[in-house]
């Protein structure tokens, strides 16, 4: 039997395959155009397979982008939550994914704890997808460089800039400037800087990552702008306000990026928190673009582990 191809986090997965993926995701939204939403893809590449989706918290974009992706593809989703299982009444989760293993042919979780999809990966025998830990968001990556590449062009030598808490977001972004080889400028808190690993593997990669303190430094000439809310999933609000406030993303900090930037927001957002809504509602935000690519690129994250891309 074969190795399962997991999708867990962009620096684990090689750059051709990642090219591959965000080609793909933009070629079947194309190839939509036009079409209802709930009618299937000219080819129904995963007609006859099944996605078990679990959530262990609410959850918006990637719940209906899961299960939308799946429905076009001509696949089946079976979304659980924890409650609902004897996952959530003890059961170890190496025999949650020996038994799911059994049942349905990939599954998507969405954690607080990224220890919980290593050891769902270790122990299934078909693909496991990150959703989202409190690790990284891999999925949502793979949409934001989609939508910026629709927006400005490849985005390799292209300038991102980091605004706000150095968060599972931020370990995202720094493994993408890492493997689509762009520079992605941090602006953070000394209190809220990114997790340590994913910035040493940015050294050892020699990718183009920097942090600062100053969101106008970060922000000068950059061609897009991005950020997330300021009090993530188990973190404590305590001073972050206070904290983060400098580094919310105006008008005027959008002034200091190139005049053609773009400003991306992975969603839920607390206006005027960590942007204002003249910037989100403004033109050059494509937060909603952002949104709908969820879609678009998780359909080749899937087709990518399921072995049928170019089907």
């Amino acid at each position: 039997m074969t190795n399962p191809t997991h999708f867990l986090d962009l620096h684990e997965v090689s750059k051709s395959d990642l090219r591959t993926m965000i080609d793909d995701g933009i070629a079947v939204k194309k190839a939509r155009a036009g079409f209802p939403k709930g009618t299937a893809d000219t080819g129904r590449s995963l007609e006859g397979h099944t996605l078990a989706a679990i959530f262990e918290f609410p959850s918006t974009r990637t719940r209906v982008s899961f299960d939308m992706a799946m429905r076009q593809l001509g696949g089946d989703t079976m979304v659980l939550n924890s409650a609902d299982m004897q996952l959530g009444r003890g059961e170890s989760i190496a025999d949650t994914a020996q038994v799911l293993s059994r049942f349905v042919d990939a599954i998507m979780l969405r954690t607080d704890n990224h220890s919980k999809l290593i050891e769902l990966a270790e122990n299934a025998s078909i693909p496991i997808i990150n959703g989202l830990s409190n690790n990284s968001h891999p999925c949502q990556l793979m949409a934001d460089v989609m939508t910026f590449e629709e927006h400005k062009g490849p985005i390799t030598n292209k300038v991102v800039a980091w605004s706000g808490d150095g968060n599972n977001m931020v370990t995202s972004w720094i493994h993408a400037a890492g493997q689509f080889d762009f520079e992605f400028r941090i602006a953070c808190p000394k209190e809220l800087t990114p997790d340590q690993r994913a910035l040493d593997w940015a050294k050892e990669m020699g990718a183009s990552v920097y942090v600062t303190q100053s969101a106008e430094e970060a922000a000068a000439g950059a061609d897009c702008l991005v950020t997330d809310t300021w009090v993530s999933m188990g973190d404590d609000a305590g001073d972050r306000h206070n904290m983060l406030a400098p580094f919310q993303i105006d008008e005027k900090l959008m002034e200091k990026a190139a005049t053609d930037a773009i400003f991306m927001h992975c969603l839920p957002a607390h206006r005027e928190e960590e942007a204002t809504a003249a910037v989100m509602d403004g033109p050059q935000s494509v937060i909603f673009d952002e949104a709908e690519n969820r879609l678009h690129a998780q359909k080749a994250v899937l087709r990518w582990c399921l072995g049928k891309i170019g089907e």
